[in-house]
């Protein structure tokens, strides 16, 4: 089974990948791994949020919105590679959310990116990764993540 056919079977779609908005790439090779710029929850959805977790969001809505954002990492990679089955292993994601400064539950958010790779790809989808509470990100998305694949 391919891994857009384990997508599917998911109840999942891809996106369309979001563009970058300045002087840098969705991705970059470097031998045999792929790093893909920080993404966020805004491809495919109909109304990008915009706040932080703790005040206008949820820990459960930052976990969707970890998971959509995950969906755009995604749809970045099948647009550099044309496939995601020519993906080997998630190496590490790092996630900035967006919350207030009492906020303590990151980790919770970011299981949404984290549980959708493991779930996409199985053992190879489980990964390192660090999260960090940031007081302001690009846009006022809820959370932005970086990723490193190895690739064939």
């Amino acid at each position: 089974m391919s891994i857009e056919d384990r997508i599917n079977e998911l109840g999942l779609a891809l996106p369309s990948a979001s563009n970058p908005q300045g002087s840098y790439c969705n991705c970059v090779r470097s031998g045999n791994l792929l790093y893909v710029s920080g993404k966020g929850p805004v491809a495919g959805l109909e109304v990008v949020p915009k706040g932080k977790v703790g005040k206008e969001y949820t820990v459960e809505q930052g976990y969707e919105f970890a998971k959509a954002t995950g969906l755009d990492i995604l749809a970045a990679i099948k647009l550099e590679l044309g496939s995601l089955d020519k993906v080997k292993r998630v190496v590490k994601l790092q996630g900035f959310v967006n919350a207030t400064e009492e906020f303590e539950e990151h980790p919770k958010v970011l299981d949404g990116c984290s549980d959708l790779m493991a779930d996409v790809f199985g053992e190879k989808g489980v990964h390192a990764r660090s999260v960090f509470g940031a007081t302001s990100v690009r846009k006022n998305l809820p959370i932005i993540i970086d990723s490193i694949f190895e690739i064939e």
